[in-house]
């Protein structure tokens, strides 16, 4: 069976739920993966988010990756990736809890900014790098890959329906797609969840113009 660091890279989007109410993260997450969206980002900072890592791993692991955000700590990380997480993504470069996500068998998504944290994430054993913010556009990342051509870049924050084909083509991996894919503001009524799957389309077919 495909790994799961394989899955990522061949799914390129990672679809960003934070701050859902946990009675709406399964409509959503079934919402995106009729859109073709199958690695989902469940943030730590969401209500239960453990719980709803649960939920939806039971319900859909195996149709869809589900894995932990904004994890800050070791401590977190496992008991996300007991919950069921195949993934930990943070927005920081934190060793020991690259360690502990490598430990329990899960992929490691530090973020990092600058070409040092980048190395140090990946030399320290992280899978894919996600470079945070991205809003400094897809010049950033080409800019990177001349130095660091051999990490997978992952660059989140920025990127929307209109430039995630040209970070595509500065060489990421793939985008991780927060509030312009998943807005967790709006009400989840059934036109939501219909445009949900609709932009889940775009963002999937722009991303393998590139």
């Amino acid at each position: 069976m495909t790994d799961t660091r394989s899955l990522i890279l061949e799914n390129k989007i990672v679809a960003i739920i934070r701050g859902a109410e946990a009675k709406d993260v399964l409509k959503i997450a079934r919402a995106l993966q009729a859109g073709g969206v199958k690695s989902l980002e469940i943030t730590m900072n969401s209500p239960s988010a453990l719980k709803v890592i649960e939920e939806v791993s039971e319900e859909m692991g195996n149709q869809v990756l589900v894995g932990a955000g904004t994890v800050l700590d070791p401590e977190t990380a496992r008991a996300a990736i007991l919950a069921g997480a195949k993934f930990v993504l943070a927005p920081t470069v934190n060793l020991e809890t690259i360690k502990m996500t490598k430990r329990y068998g899960a992929v490691s998504i530090p973020g990092a900014f600058t070409p040092t944290e980048i190395l140090t994430a990946y030399e320290n054993g992280a899978d894919i790098v996600k470079v945070f913010p991205a809003s400094m556009g897809p010049s950033f990342i080409n800019d990177l890959r001349g130095p660091l051509p051999h990490i997978p870049m992952l660059p989140t924050g920025g990127v929307t329906l209109s430039n995630v084909a040209e970070f595509m083509k500065a060489g990421a991996v793939g985008c991780g797609i927060g509030s312009s894919l998943v807005n967790t503001k709006e009400d989840v009524t059934e036109a939501y969840l219909s445009e949900l799957t609709k932009k889940a389309e775009q963002f999937m077919k722009a991303a393998t113009l590139s």
